[in-house]
Protein backbone atom coordinates (compact mmCIF):
# COMPACT_ATOMS: atom_id res chain seq x y z
CA UNK A 1 0.00 0.00 0.00
CA UNK A 2 1.18 3.27 -0.49
CA UNK A 3 0.43 6.63 0.98
CA UNK A 4 0.99 10.10 -0.51
CA UNK A 5 1.05 13.68 1.97
CA UNK A 6 3.06 16.73 1.72
CA UNK A 7 7.09 16.49 2.11
CA UNK A 8 8.76 17.57 4.77
CA UNK A 9 12.20 18.92 5.70
CA UNK A 10 13.06 15.25 6.95
CA UNK A 11 11.64 13.81 3.93
CA UNK A 12 15.09 15.13 2.07
CA UNK A 13 16.60 12.23 3.58
CA UNK A 14 14.53 9.46 2.63
CA UNK A 15 14.76 9.80 -0.97
CA UNK A 16 17.80 9.30 -2.25
CA UNK A 17 17.11 5.66 -3.86
CA UNK A 18 14.37 6.85 -5.67
CA UNK A 19 16.94 9.78 -7.24
CA UNK A 20 19.09 6.56 -8.53
CA UNK A 21 17.25 6.55 -12.20
CA UNK A 22 19.74 8.33 -14.59
CA UNK A 23 16.82 10.03 -16.02
CA UNK A 24 15.71 12.08 -12.84
CA UNK A 25 17.15 15.31 -12.14
CA UNK A 26 18.75 15.54 -8.40
CA UNK A 27 19.35 19.11 -6.65
CA UNK A 28 21.15 20.25 -3.59
CA UNK A 29 19.59 20.74 -0.02
CA UNK A 30 19.45 24.24 -0.92
CA UNK A 31 17.15 23.81 -4.31
CA UNK A 32 14.64 21.41 -2.04
CA UNK A 33 14.39 23.29 1.03
CA UNK A 34 13.90 26.65 -1.03
CA UNK A 35 10.92 24.84 -2.59
CA UNK A 36 9.28 23.26 0.52
CA UNK A 37 9.61 26.87 2.11
CA UNK A 38 7.87 28.87 -0.93
CA UNK A 39 5.69 26.38 -2.39
CA UNK A 40 4.95 23.52 0.27
CA UNK A 41 1.56 22.03 -0.76
CA UNK A 42 3.35 21.40 -4.37
CA UNK A 43 5.53 18.90 -2.70
CA UNK A 44 4.63 15.25 -2.34
CA UNK A 45 6.02 12.29 -1.53
CA UNK A 46 4.76 8.68 -1.85
CA UNK A 47 6.14 5.97 0.90
CA UNK A 48 5.15 2.51 1.58
CA UNK A 49 4.13 1.11 4.87
CA UNK A 50 7.59 0.77 6.00
CA UNK A 51 8.12 4.62 5.26
CA UNK A 52 10.18 3.69 2.42
CA UNK A 53 10.37 6.64 -0.35
CA UNK A 54 8.80 5.26 -3.21
CA UNK A 55 8.40 8.48 -5.66
CA UNK A 56 8.06 11.98 -4.98
CA UNK A 57 6.90 15.26 -7.27
CA UNK A 58 8.54 18.99 -6.34
CA UNK A 59 7.06 22.03 -7.89
CA UNK A 60 6.06 26.04 -8.14
CA UNK A 61 4.14 28.36 -9.32
CA UNK A 62 5.66 30.91 -11.35
CA UNK A 63 4.97 33.59 -13.63
CA UNK A 64 2.27 36.74 -13.57
CA UNK A 65 -0.77 37.78 -15.17
CA UNK A 66 -1.85 36.11 -17.84
CA UNK A 67 1.62 33.86 -17.90
CA UNK A 68 1.13 33.00 -14.05
CA UNK A 69 1.56 28.75 -14.37
CA UNK A 70 2.11 25.85 -12.25
CA UNK A 71 5.68 24.38 -13.26
CA UNK A 72 6.21 20.65 -12.36
CA UNK A 73 10.23 20.69 -11.46
CA UNK A 74 10.15 17.05 -10.78
CA UNK A 75 8.52 13.58 -10.67
CA UNK A 76 9.79 10.96 -9.98
CA UNK A 77 9.04 7.25 -8.89
CA UNK A 78 11.38 3.86 -8.17
CA UNK A 79 11.44 1.18 -10.43
CA UNK A 80 10.09 -0.82 -7.90
CA UNK A 81 6.69 1.03 -7.44
CA UNK A 82 6.31 2.15 -11.00
CA UNK A 83 3.30 1.36 -13.60
CA UNK A 84 0.78 1.70 -10.18
CA UNK A 85 -0.03 5.23 -11.33
CA UNK A 86 2.00 7.20 -9.07
CA UNK A 87 3.55 9.73 -11.16
CA UNK A 88 -0.30 10.13 -12.82
CA UNK A 89 -1.45 10.84 -8.94
CA UNK A 90 1.53 12.93 -8.53
CA UNK A 91 0.14 14.62 -11.77
CA UNK A 92 -3.59 14.98 -10.28
CA UNK A 93 -2.55 16.27 -6.81
CA UNK A 94 -0.62 19.31 -8.40
CA UNK A 95 -2.98 19.92 -11.07
CA UNK A 96 -5.76 19.90 -8.23
CA UNK A 97 -3.44 22.25 -6.36
CA UNK A 98 -2.82 24.71 -9.02
CA UNK A 99 -6.90 25.01 -9.70
CA UNK A 100 -7.73 25.19 -6.30
CA UNK A 101 -5.27 27.44 -4.31
CA UNK A 102 -3.29 29.60 -6.81
CA UNK A 103 -5.81 29.61 -10.10
CA UNK A 104 -3.14 29.04 -12.62
CA UNK A 105 -3.73 29.20 -16.08
CA UNK A 106 -1.08 26.21 -17.71
CA UNK A 107 1.35 23.77 -16.30
CA UNK A 108 4.40 23.26 -17.83
CA UNK A 109 7.23 21.15 -17.22
CA UNK A 110 10.76 19.68 -19.19
CA UNK A 111 10.96 16.37 -20.16
CA UNK A 112 14.45 15.08 -21.93
CA UNK A 113 13.87 14.34 -25.26
CA UNK A 114 14.96 10.72 -24.84
CA UNK A 115 12.12 9.55 -22.13
CA UNK A 116 9.52 8.68 -24.31
CA UNK A 117 8.02 6.76 -21.11
CA UNK A 118 7.34 10.01 -19.82
CA UNK A 119 6.35 11.73 -22.61
CA UNK A 120 3.62 9.17 -23.72
CA UNK A 121 2.32 9.15 -20.01
CA UNK A 122 1.98 13.18 -20.21
CA UNK A 123 0.23 12.56 -23.53
CA UNK A 124 -2.10 10.64 -21.77
CA UNK A 125 -2.51 13.15 -19.23
CA UNK A 126 -3.69 15.67 -21.82
CA UNK A 127 -0.43 17.45 -21.41
CA UNK A 128 1.13 18.65 -25.53
CA UNK A 129 4.51 19.19 -26.81
CA UNK A 130 5.23 22.97 -26.84
CA UNK A 131 8.27 23.58 -28.21
CA UNK A 132 12.21 21.96 -27.72
CA UNK A 133 15.01 23.88 -25.13
CA UNK A 134 18.29 22.63 -27.24
CA UNK A 135 20.69 21.40 -25.19
CA UNK A 136 18.33 22.26 -21.54
CA UNK A 137 19.84 18.90 -20.43
CA UNK A 138 23.75 19.39 -19.76
CA UNK A 139 24.75 17.18 -16.73
CA UNK A 140 25.77 13.64 -16.54
CA UNK A 141 24.39 11.28 -18.13
CA UNK A 142 23.53 12.70 -21.87
CA UNK A 143 23.92 16.03 -22.83
CA UNK A 144 20.54 16.27 -24.33
CA UNK A 145 17.10 19.05 -25.89
CA UNK A 146 14.60 18.92 -23.34
CA UNK A 147 11.07 18.96 -23.93
CA UNK A 148 8.51 22.02 -22.69
CA UNK A 149 5.21 20.40 -22.23
CA UNK A 150 2.20 22.31 -21.33
CA UNK A 151 -1.45 21.89 -20.05
CA UNK A 152 -4.22 24.30 -20.16
CA UNK A 153 -6.31 24.75 -16.87
CA UNK A 154 -9.37 25.94 -16.58
CA UNK A 155 -8.34 28.96 -16.15
CA UNK A 156 -7.82 29.36 -20.03
CA UNK A 157 -11.40 28.71 -21.05
CA UNK A 158 -10.36 29.98 -24.65
CA UNK A 159 -7.07 28.60 -24.57
CA UNK A 160 -5.58 32.07 -25.33
CA UNK A 161 -2.78 32.10 -22.57
CA UNK A 162 0.78 31.59 -23.89
CA UNK A 163 0.38 27.63 -22.37
CA UNK A 164 -0.50 26.85 -25.98
CA UNK A 165 0.75 29.67 -28.39
CA UNK A 166 4.43 28.71 -29.41
CA UNK A 167 6.13 31.58 -30.84
CA UNK A 168 9.49 30.23 -31.56
CA UNK A 169 11.00 26.67 -31.91
CA UNK A 170 13.20 25.38 -31.28
CA UNK A 171 14.97 27.62 -28.84
CA UNK A 172 18.05 27.99 -26.32
CA UNK A 173 18.19 27.86 -22.42
CA UNK A 174 19.19 31.31 -22.36
CA UNK A 175 15.60 32.02 -24.54
CA UNK A 176 13.53 30.58 -20.97
CA UNK A 177 11.08 32.95 -20.02
CA UNK A 178 11.25 31.72 -16.51
CA UNK A 179 14.38 30.62 -15.02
Amino acid sequence: MTCMRRMTCQDLFRFNTVNFDQLTETYSFDFYFNYLSKWPQYQVIAHDTNGFAQGYMIGKVEGEAHELHAHVSAVTVAPEARRLGLASQFMDNLEKTAIQVDNTYFVDLFVRKSNDIAIGMYKKLGYNIFRTVTMYYSGPPLHEDGIDMRKALPRDKELKVSSLVCHKDPITPDELEWQ
